[in-house]
């Protein structure tokens, strides 16, 4: 997925409101948060058990909350 460079225009000299929208853009591109993932290598390996161990995680809340919600009814 190729992402497309942020542009700009200022208009009428107003500077803060062009940054402002030059933030909120970039943030919103994911430019910098692809950056920081590429910073170093991540074997596919280690990829994959990272996902796996997250999933877990996430099935161990929603089983919580799920349990949670059968003592209060």
């Amino acid at each position: 997925m190729k992402k497309s460079l942020v542009t700009i225009r200022v208009r009428k000299g107003d500077i803060g409101r062009a940054l402002k929208l030059f933030k909120r853009l970039v943030k919103e591109s994911e430019h910098i948060q692809e950056l920081k993932k590429r910073k170093e290598y991540i074997k596919p390996t280690t990829k994959r058990r990272k996902e796996k161990q997250e999933a877990i995680r996430e099935n161990d809340r929603m089983l919580k909350e799920l349990r949670r919600e059968g003592d209060h009814q």
